[in-house]
């Protein structure tokens, strides 16, 4: 039988994810509380539900993108959350940036009620989801990663299998380090370069086969700073990815390791993105 797919969490991140796999022609539904996101998805064929609850009812495997360890918790273990409507071979596949001790604290939970889980973060931003060009970054049993490759696969360019629950949240943590510390690396080469006369582009193409190249630098004018979005729009940004840290910080301080290039690059995200 055709796997039925729900998706719970339709923002940035995931409203492009559940498009792509509904353009897949998946039996897919959808929920979220903004019912205007909801219904763009049914257009495009998906059944909207009005709770965690109601997808799983309707579900084989589902797809969690909510902001933080709050919501995901809430999702699957609130008062109509989705392990109160999970039947057993339901599979829980949570793309929110979290802690791994959150990932296994959920994967505790399914398991009581013969639900497999894994953690599945992804890297690439909104323009990747839309280009089906994310990186997906998995922890958890191969198997159930295997039943889930052909619905990852409809936003994914590349899917890794990185061990053990939490490894996929470890992984996804030290991206963001290193999208971050090289956003402060790419800020820094613009503002010398607007200085000293040097034509920015010009360095980018110089850094791009050189030993300085990074994905950061590659796109950092239009993917990472837009000169057409309202200072409002960057100082939200800013937070979002000042925020993306926090969960590497708070493991550091589990494992007692200091990151003081992290701690540094949460506290300049927003003079980076010129709101400071």
């Amino acid at each position: 039988m055709p796997l039925k797919i729900g998706f719970i969490g339709l923002g940035t991140m995931g409203k492009p994810i559940a498009v792509n796999i509904a353009k897949a022609s998946f039996d897919l539904t959808v929920y979220d509380l903004r019912e205007e996101r909801c219904q763009e998805l049914a257009l495009l064929g998906a059944k909207v539900a009005s709770s965690a609850r109601e997808v799983a009812e309707r579900s084989d495997i589902i797809e969690i993108v909510v902001v933080d360890d709050d919501q995901t918790e809430q999702v699957v273990a609130g008062e109509q959350g989705l392990i109160h409507g999970a039947r057993s071979g339901l599979i829980v596949a949570v793309h929110s940036t979290i802690l791994p001790a959150t990932v296994r604290k959920i994967a505790a939970w399914c398991s009581a009620k013969g639900v497999e889980a894994i953690d599945a973060p992804v890297s690439g931003g909104q323009q990747g989801a839309q280009d089906r060009q994310l990186c997906y970054m998995v922890g958890g049993e191969a198997a159930v990663l295997e039943k889930c490759r052909p619905v990852f696969a409809t936003s994914a360019s590349h899917i890794f299998h990185l061990g053990e629950l939490g490894m996929g949240a470890t992984a996804k943590m030290l991206s963001q380090i290193a999208v971050c510390l090289n956003m402060i690396a790419a800020h820094e080469c613009e503002l010398l370069c607007d200085k000293t006369g040097l034509d920015f582009k010009m360095l980018q193409k110089v850094l791009h086969v050189s030993a300085g190249q990074s994905f950061v630098l590659d796109h950092w004018l239009g993917r990472f700073i837009r000169p057409e979005e309202s200072e409002t729009v960057r100082r939200q940004r800013a937070e979002v990815f000042a925020k993306s840290l926090s969960p590497a910080l708070e493991l550091a301080c589990d494992v007692a390791v200091s990151l003081p290039g992290t701690t540094l690059a949460q506290g300049l995200m927003k003079r980076v993105m010129g709101v400071d």
